[in-house]
């Protein structure tokens, strides 16, 4: 029989303790795992920030069904932006003093005719061109609905937001960057010494529609953009607390999407290049925005560009926190081409800044050529169970407020039934499967009851697991009000 040497006998005796450390370790973890405090936030399943276990149900992307088009139709350029202030809808969209000019033409002219166009609407589908008398009446805007003109290179890209930081003065409540970076071909470098450097120029304006420059030179500089030719959106972050800007770049030879920050809109921080591509993988435009239901949530719906098939594209889905990576959950098409050729030609689908709510159920996404799209509101994704019953179970979390909103739809023959329990997976009194009547029927905002009462404020600051038993249904939000 082989007896261990001393030295063995020790070393056997440090790995028992440190395996009994480990382990005790890792009970403690059990006992206590991370509390994520959801708040009195809307919490959305564009990712599996709040998923503890998903048995017999899985997320789901949903897909967005064509609507009836704007009228009139817009936009005709590639980039627009469609803004929700408290009593209309504002539309800024590209537009050419030559109909039909062409870079090809000549790059310098092509960007001197580039204005930038605005329409208001009170629905988000019937859109007017208000006579703005900014600039001298042009024949080919014969409505003088432009907002910007003669600001080079800004106007092939403009893209404003509404600033909601907290005591934002009134003459700057709407902001806006524009710009390209110039290629390094000669008709560029030779423009490039007559007009100054490129990069994303500041705008600041009191209603969105009266526009002045923040500062002559660029904010962002034209070294980090190779080269913004696509849509860079910025906007004020509150659960950030910055401006956060998201702008196109080539990583690694494929077009993709950087970010930076800012506490004063002039000066940003240096730029992280966001993992978001698949391999091979071009971006064309980032289309990164704050939803309006849940702003600590950022979807992006950018174009997805197939250089190899006619320069194809089409629209996805994908979200972020904050940090320098996208959540790919879903890598398929959010938005195909579609049947008609014209979806398949030469950069034919790009998606407008803006999500927004056009009736009490229905929320719009707005593409070129004055399509529009809808989903359902918080309709991205849902957490969905077949008609044989399956369970959702979300991770351990802290909250705020008295009542549990949920946003879901069941089959006439579905329902789901939720339960409370305890950080350990043990239902709370009062709150299991059997105190909560079978819900069905298919609402933006229920509150879910327990023996005909939604009163959860004594659970307020627990930790608690929230489990939902679930036959042929899509649970989309949740929320404590």
């Amino acid at each position: 029989m082989n007896y261990p040497t001393r030295r063995t006998f020790h070393v056997v005796m440090i790995v028992t303790l440190v395996s009994t450390v480990v382990s005790v370790r890792g009970a403690a973890e059990e006992d206590s795992p991370t509390v994520l405090n959801i708040g009195s936030r809307r919490e959305l399943f564009v990712d599996r920030h709040l998923v503890g276990g998903l048995n017999g149900t899985s997320l789901k992307l949903h897909t967005p069904q064509l609507a009836a088009p704007v009228s009139p139709a817009r936009p005709h350029g590639h980039y627009a932006t469609v803004l929700k202030d408290t009593d209309k809808f504002q539309f800024y969209y590209r537009g050419d003093t030559k109909p039909g000019n062409h870079w090809k033409q000549g790059w310098e002219q092509y960007h001197e005719g580039e204005v930038t166009l605005y329409a208001e609407s009170k629905d988000g589908i019937t859109w007017t061109l208000p006579k703005l008398n900014i600039y001298d009446d042009h024949p080919t805007f014969p409505a003088g609905n432009v907002v910007l003109m003669d600001e080079f290179l800004v106007t092939h890209n403009f893209t404003p937001f509404i600033d909601t930081r907290p005591g934002v003065p009134a003459a700057e409540r709407y902001k806006g960057l524009g710009g390209l970076a110039y290629q390094p071909h000669a008709e560029h470098l030779e423009v490039r010494l007559r007009r100054g450097p490129g990069g994303l120029k500041a705008y600041v304006s009191p209603d969105g529609i009266h526009w002045r420059r923040l500062r002559d030179e660029p904010v962002v500089p034209e070294e980090w953009g190779k080269y913004f030719d696509s849509q860079n959106y910025a906007f004020w972050s509150d659960s950030e607390q910055a401006y956060v800007c998201y702008f196109r770049r080539f990583i690694k030879g494929c077009r993709g999407i950087a970010r930076t920050t800012s506490q004063d809109f002039l000066n940003w921080t240096p730029f992280v290049e966001m993992e978001a591509n698949l391999p091979n993988e071009h971006l064309y435009t980032p289309c990164t925005q704050p939803y309006y239901r849940a702003p600590h949530i950022y979807i992006a719906l950018p174009t997805r560009f197939m250089a190899n098939r006619g320069a194809a594209t089409d629209i996805l889905m994908m979200s972020t926190r904050g940090g320098a990576k996208f959540d790919r959950e879903f890598t398929q098409s959010f938005i195909r081409p579609g049947i008609s050729s014209a979806g398949w030609a030469n950069r034919a689908n790009y998606s407008a800044i803006g999500i927004h709510a056009t009736s009490p159920t229905e929320m719009s996404m707005f593409l070129t050529g004055g399509r529009r799209y809808t989903l359902r509101i918080d309709g991205f994704v849902s957490v969905n169970a077949p008609l044989a019953t399956g369970e959702f179970i979300t991770k351990v979390l802290s909250f705020e407020g008295s009542e549990l909103e949920i946003n879901y739809s069941t089959s006439a023959a579905g329902e789901l039934r939720v339960e409370l329990q305890d950080a350990v997976g043990k239902p709370l009194d009062g709150y299991s499967l059997d105190d909560c009547e079978p819900i069905y029927g298919d609402h933006i905002s229920r509150v879910v009851t327990w023996n005909e009462s939604g009163d959860v404020s004594a659970l307020v600051g627990k930790p608690i697991r929230i489990r939902f038993e679930m036959s042929d249904a899509d649970l989309y939000a949740l929320k404590f009000n």
